[in-house]
């Protein structure tokens, strides 16, 4: 753990042990938040905050969405003030003016968020609270802005400086390995057996983001196979019986699961950092790794040849090449890649590098994409290139046989 991380374990070690007046107040829940906002004094401030989270806590299903709804529409920006305070600063771009827009212009519920946030272990009851808000906010469309305002201290809040990798191992915390299971979602864990097969072996590794807040809640985390060359299939990576390879002999590590942790989280991207950390320590421990690839699910492939009337010529032979032509001319209204997957990690900067048929026989895999799965190379002299390429305008780094493969295909570009 960082020194900064230390540091910061021991302020909210010291916080965790704060008393608080566990009187119950029993006044409607839009006066304590009232009070809570217009209060300067810590311990009262905190009483409060710790009341409000216990109080919705306790709250039923409809409860929950009426406070949602409370926050959206009462705790607003008045656009009359805010037209008024921007009217006076371009008037008068005084530091005054400047501070009253501000004021006005951000919504009393940003404030009252970061007020809850005072109370120890808050974090993880707001990141909770935002799972229910985004349910809600699905069919709901006044609680969306609720939700940027959640998502703009959230993106604050844990940004990398915060953020904490922990290797997982075998000797991890009974409940951190729990988690693991419970939380692993593109490749999953039935037994405990399975996950010491994946953490256990000297060719295995697992790395996980923390945040010193939630101590006990891993945001993401990844699991890598060490290995000599570039598998083609999920079952090589898998298999119960194998041989383990020895850690100095592996020029290849394998990014073969990516896990969110929290859906309190969504929209808060990790994944780019944990992969760009990772990538920095292995190759720092084991000189020899040359090569840092995935081997990814392509979750939306058989809908989309279901889409384009393609699923009757996709035979075994040209999975491959239908694959292919999805993964690099498939894309949505915006110009971005369809498959989410293919997105996450071209975003990170790496190139579309292989397709393999048959490389998942599992039954969510032959669901999703017909068993087809795509390696996704994170080759470290063009990934910055590849990146700033896709993000201005979505070009797709691909490899020469990927390239060859869209090519061949008859799909027709989407």
């Amino acid at each position: 753990m960082s020194l900064l991380a230390d540091l910061l374990s021991t302020i909210f070690d010291r916080s965790s042990k704060a008393t608080f007046n566990t009187k119950l107040d029993d006044r409607p829940i839009a006066e304590l938040i009232t009070d809570l906002i217009g209060n300067r004094g810590e311990v009262r401030g905190m009483t409060l905050a710790h009341q409000i989270l216990d109080r919705y806590n306790a709250m039923c299903k409809v409860k929950k969405r009426d406070f949602f709804s409370y926050l959206a529409a009462d705790l607003d920006i008045n656009p009359v003030d805010v037209r008024a305070a921007l009217e006076a600063y371009e008037t008068d771009p005084s530091k005054i003016n400047y501070c009253n827009f501000m004021e006005v212009a951000e919504p009393a519920r940003q404030e009252l968020i970061r007020r809850l946030n005072q109370v120890p272990e808050a974090t993880g009851s707001l990141v909770a609270m935002r799972q229910d808000l985004l349910e809600f906010a699905r069919t709901d469309a006044s609680l969306s802005a609720l939700d940027l305002d959640f998502r703009h201290l959230f993106s604050s809040w844990f940004n990398r400086g915060f953020l904490v990798l922990r290797p997982i191992n075998w000797e991890s915390p009974a409940h951190i390995l729990e988690k693991i299971i419970e939380y692993e979602a593109v490749h999953t864990i039935d037994s405990w057996s399975a996950l010491r097969r994946r953490i256990q072996p000297s060719d295995r590794r697992c790395f996980a983001f923390f945040h010193p807040t939630m101590p006990d809640e891993p945001l993401i985390f990844v699991e890598v196979a060490l290995t000599k060359g570039i598998p083609g299939s999920i079952q090589q990576i898998l298999a119960k019986e194998r041989d383990v390879l020895e850690e100095e002999n592996a020029d290849t590590a394998v990014f073969y699961s990516i896990s969110n942790c929290q859906a309190g989280l969504a929209g808060i991207s990790f994944g780019n950092l944990l992969i760009k950390q990772v990538v920095d320590d292995l190759s720092g421990q084991l000189l020899r790794l040359k090569t840092f690839v995935t081997l990814s699910p392509i979750p939306g492939f058989t809908q989309w040849l279901k889409v384009e009337n393609l699923e009757d010529v996709a035979t075994d032979e040209r999975l491959p090449s239908l694959a292919a032509a999805y993964l690099i001319k498939a894309k949505r209204l915006d110009g971005s890649p369809l498959d989410p997957v293919a997105r996450f990690h071209l975003g990170n900067g790496a190139l579309v590098h292989a397709v393999h048929a048959d490389a998942d026989r599992s039954i969510k895999g032959q669901t999703q994409s017909r068993g087809v799965m795509a390696n996704y190379l994170y080759d470290l002299p063009t990934n910055d290139q590849n990146h700033e390429h896709f993000s201005g305008s979505f070009v797709i780094a691909a490899s020469s046989d990927i390239t060859a493969l869209a090519q061949a295909t008859e799909t027709i570009d989407t």
